[in-house]
């Protein structure tokens, strides 16, 4: 099984396809590699396509530490060391995007050469005194109070119900209830506890500071009926010069997993953008 091992001893397992200019690729929160199975193939002619399991994610190791945005980005940093990967481009899907804004924060973009941002909110925990506008757009989906008690529920005795209720809601009616059982599946392959330790790290991060400042050429990609507000993302697309925006429609697929729901467009538009 082909991986890595961080700085701290930690082993990543990745996907890897083809050859060429490289596309690397990070999930979300508690998600694995396996769900860009569609991608990995596709993408894969003409380029190096490398899909990430994060640490306690999928098929890597799962240490005791290291459950912080911080730490990932620096894993990816380490994964594209390894690999020897010149002019990366990157591809993240959710808090995959909260990563990349962290590696762009502590070590620039020398040596990449553009992103994709599939349906990352800039800040996930609002505080209580914004305006509405403020929420809207950062799209914040918890308050503080929120916020503690989905970490509760993750934790503790309800993690794995809690998980099912979190996750089945961010597909659209129309996909296989079968496949959403998979990725559930997929999903509860990293311990509860160290994915509520994740996500409340996660979900503090406030990047609206820092989307401004990408210079990269950046695609976005959202859904209208996504938990992530698509306002949000049109937010990100004022702020980022030149950037491209694509919204999927519920109809198009066009809820959090637009990439698995819609295969066939969304990775026409990466592969037009990537190139």
């Amino acid at each position: 099984m082909p991986h890595i091992v961080t700085n701290d001893g930690v082993r990543l397992h990745y996907v890897e396809r083809g050859s060429g200019a490289p596309l690397v690729m990070i999930p979300g929160w508690s998600q694995s590699a396996a769900q860009f199975e569609a991608q990995t193939e596709a993408l894969s002619a003409g380029r190096r396509v490398i899909a990430i399991d994060m640490r306690g994610h999928g098929e890597s190791d799962k240490p005791e530490h290291g459950y912080k945005i911080q730490r990932l980005a620096m894993d990816v940093r380490n994964a594209i060391e390894a690999l020897g990967l010149a002019r990366a481009s990157l591809l993240g899907h959710s808090m995959g995007c909260s990563v990349i804004w962290c590696y762009l924060d502590l070590f620039g973009d020398e040596g990449l050469e553009r992103l994709v941002l599939v349906d990352q909110m800039p800040c996930a925990a609002a505080r209580s005194e914004w305006s509405e506008q403020e929420r809207q757009d950062a799209g914040a989906i918890f308050d503080g109070a929120g916020l503690y008690e989905t970490i509760a529920a993750l934790a503790g005795a309800d993690g794995v119900e809690t998980t099912k209720g979190f996750v089945g809601s961010m597909f659209t009616d129309g996909f296989p209830a079968e496949r959403v059982a998979w990725v559930i599946e997929r999903n509860l392959m990293m311990p509860r506890r160290h994915a509520a330790s994740l996500l409340l790290n996660h979900a503090m991060q406030d990047w609206r500071d820092l989307i401004p400042r990408i210079a990269l050429p950046t695609l976005i990609v959202g859904g209208r009926a996504s938990l992530i507000d698509w306002r949000s993302q049109e937010w990100m697309q004022r702020q980022i010069a030149g950037s491209q925006l694509e919204i999927f429609e519920e109809a198009d697929g066009g809820n959090h997993f637009m990439f698995m729901e819609n295969p066939e467009r969304f990775n026409r538009l990466v592969d037009d953008f990537v190139r």
